[in-house]
């Protein structure tokens, strides 16, 4: 198929540049160098997003507004943070904190986390399913994690690379089926639901 798909990766690390940058950068070139691929990195150490205090957005007169149009104009958004405290950033919470729920629901989302140790591999993942869950957004089956020793000399090495590239995939063999069918993947999140529960 060649309809344009739009996918925006969201960095929530707020540190100096470090390799998980490097490595969304390079995924995301890689992907750009495909057919009817666009992408947009959103690096919140580079933005200003207020905290989430119930203001609305277009009051807040920083990035958050445009941050939020960003990412619901996407066809897909990958969520991409380091371990911190066996959880994702402070950072990337406050974002999905201020986030619409229509920003999110039934759309195609992958995640990748990076940290020190194996053990630490479901941490911020685990974390990001259900809050994600809440949006109602459709998660790619598996996500990505990467440890140093997926980096050699700061670039990513090649098996790490291609389980970038396959999530990127994913999302876009989702994204596709979703836009050539009429139907939705069953019912609105329960956070969207128009009608009372009894």
């Amino acid at each position: 198929m060649s309809e344009q798909v739009e996918i925006v990766a969201v960095l929530g690390s707020v540190t100096a540049p470090g390799r998980l940058q490097g490595a969304v950068e390079a995924m995301l070139d890689r992907a750009r160098s495909r057919d009817a691929l666009s992408t947009t990195l959103l690096n919140l150490a580079e933005l200003d997003v207020a905290l989430a205090d119930g203001r609305p957005a277009d009051q807040l007169g920083d990035d958050t507004a445009r941050v939020i149009e960003q990412v619901s104009a996407a066809d897909a958004v990958i969520f991409a943070t380091p371990v911190y405290r066996g959880s994702l950033t402070g950072a990337l919470k406050n974002l999905l904190d201020q986030l619409p729920v229509s920003a999110l629901a039934r759309k195609p989302v992958g995640i990748i986390s990076m940290g020190a140790a194996p053990q630490h591999y479901l941490g911020a993942e685990r974390h990001l399913r259900d809050v994600l869950a809440f949006f109602g957004a459709l998660l790619a089956p598996v996500a990505c994690y990467l440890m140093s020793s997926d980096f050699e000399d700061g670039a990513l090495r090649a098996a790490a690379a291609d389980q970038l590239d396959e999530l990127i995939d994913g999302l876009v063999t989702i994204s596709r089926a979703l836009g050539a069918s009429e139907r939705q993947l069953g019912p609105a999140p329960l956070a969207q639901a128009a009608r009372p529960r009894s």
